[in-house]
């Protein structure tokens, strides 16, 4: 089975709460096994998402916007 990481940057997360919402919304994307989180509180924090599909940045940008934050970069 084909396994895919990818790897994006959010700004403004600052706690558990913002781990749960931004992984509740991404798990809801069809493929996604696991989604963990790097931490920055207040800064960029790094959000990594398994999935047995190869994602769509906007798929992840929009997911992550639903729980009130913003993709900084390009890296889906």
């Amino acid at each position: 089975m084909t396994h895919f990481k990818t790897t994006v940057h959010v700004d403004g997360m600052t706690c558990g709460h913002c781990i749960a919402a931004v992984s509740e919304e991404l798990e809801a994307i069809e493929g996604v096994e696991e989604v963990s989180v790097d931490l920055n509180a207040g800064g960029i924090s790094e959000v990594t998402i398994d999935s047995d599909r190869k994602l769509k940045h906007e798929a992840i940008s929009e997911a992550v916007a639903e729980a009130g934050y913003l993709v900084v970069d390009n890296q889906a």
